[in-house]
């Protein structure tokens, strides 16, 4: 076994210099990044669209107590509904009639409202009256409902703790750990599919093969792309961090999850370790199988899919804690780290996480098994029938 352990370090250490000390890796930690500045850049620009005011302006020839009335009620609203919500109001006199003032070249108003509160008149084209008679109706009711009616106060009674706000944070982070972590496998772990082509192709595969055992080859190549997305996720997060920091200086105080923030972390960390070498020991295994670069491309969509049925499934538990369907989510060994980051969100108990994380290595460890009997019958043409050799010890 440590011959084994010692053969898989070897084979981890040269794909992960090939790959972290190559020119294409810092495009690859670079990649990430370009859509997130792009979204800056068209933020800003949405922002400086936005920040152009494109509400129709109402012109309103009433009496002055009816205008101010009106324009009290517009602020009002529009604290609660926001700006955008309720269309711009501009007084205009009385004369000439409304019909005139809106054929003169110069209005800027696209209709004008007349008569009293209780009485409104709206004069403009069919299409703008559509759109803004409900909204003048309700302008009109809450400024004759702040002369007939009294606003009440309501007293503030604060509390330091809210059980029903404190679970509805923990299932938020539930749910943003999830999210996270598939994001992050499904933008790594594909890139395992393809990891033995090449090495097929130029015949490295069988120097390998006749050096150290197969099962160190798998093993060794999947320790090495895990720590290479350990190197992407650090890079990817220590700018994440450093923007948030730069934007909010550190305010606020996120609700800490049911085990704390410490285990929570780590708990996140070797989690998204199972979740990817789950997938990343079936995709190796999968790929071994391919003879072209061409087949797994063709592989592609399907596990793609695949992975997103089970994010869907694991996301589905999420809020039904201790139901079958989350207990299910939590057994089946693709979608049990999802689900289990999301128990440690809601509830405090160690001892699961324990037995999901060994449950979830073993399960690697098997399919690390079947996938180098698999390869060393279909691809190196010997082994015999690879279920009766599924438990003996890895020989090379």
């Amino acid at each position: 076994m440590m011959q084994l352990w010692r053969a898989a370090f070897v084979i981890a250490r040269r794909d992960f210099t090939a790959v972290v000390f190559s020119r294409t890796f810092i495009l690859f930690l670079l990649g990430p990044l370009l859509p997130i500045l792009i979204g800056f850049a068209f933020g800003g620009l949405g922002d400086k669209i936005s920040s152009t005011d494109l509400r129709p302006i109402v012109g309103v020839a009433m009496s002055a107590a009816d205008t101010s009335a009106l324009k009290r009620a517009h602020d009002r609203l529009a604290q609660r509904m926001g700006d955008q919500t309720l269309p711009r109001l501009r007084a205009v006199p009385s004369a000439p009639a409304p019909r005139i003032q809106l054929a003169r070249p110069d209005s800027a108003v696209v209709a004008i409202l007349s008569g009293t509160l209780l009485k409104p008149v709206l004069t403009g084209k069919a299409e703008d009256l559509d759109k803004l008679q409900g909204d003048i109706s309700l302008l009109s009711t809450a400024a004759l409902a702040e002369r007939t009616l009294t606003f009440v106060t309501v007293d503030r009674q604060e509390v330091t703790t809210s059980l029903g706000a404190q679970a509805q944070a923990r299932l938020l982070i539930g749910r943003v750990a999830q999210v996270v972590m598939f994001f992050l496998t499904i933008l790594l772990a594909g890139m395992i599919l393809s990891n033995l082509v090449e090495e097929k192709t130029n015949k490295i595969i069988e120097i390998l093969a006749a050096a150290v055992p197969i099962d160190a080859i798998f093993l060794g190549k999947l320790m090495a792309m895990l720590a290479m997305s350990f190197v992407g996720i650090a890079f990817w997060g220590g700018t994440a961090f450093a923007v948030f920091l730069a934007l909010y200086g550190g305010g606020g105080v996120l609700p800490a999850p049911a085990v704390g923030w410490p285990l929570f972390l780590m708990l996140a960390v070797l989690y998204f370790a199972m979740a990817y070498t789950l997938l990343g020991s079936l995709f190796l295994g999968i790929g071994a199988q391919a003879a072209t670069v061409r087949e797994v491309q063709t592989l592609n969509m399907p596990i793609t899919m695949a992975q997103m049925l089970i994010f869907f499934f694991a996301s589905y538990a999420v809020d039904h804690m201790g139901s079958p369907a989350e207990i299910a989510a939590c057994i089946f060994p693709f979608s049990s780290p999802f689900a289990m980051i999301a128990r440690a969100a809601q509830d405090g108990a160690v001892w699961p996480h324990l037995l999901a994380l060994v449950w979830q290595a073993s399960f690697v460890a098997l399919i690390i098994r079947v996938g180098v009997l698999l390869f060393r019958r279909h691809v190196m043409q010997s082994g015999g029938s690879w279920w009766k050799r599924l438990f003996r010890p890895a020989t090379g």
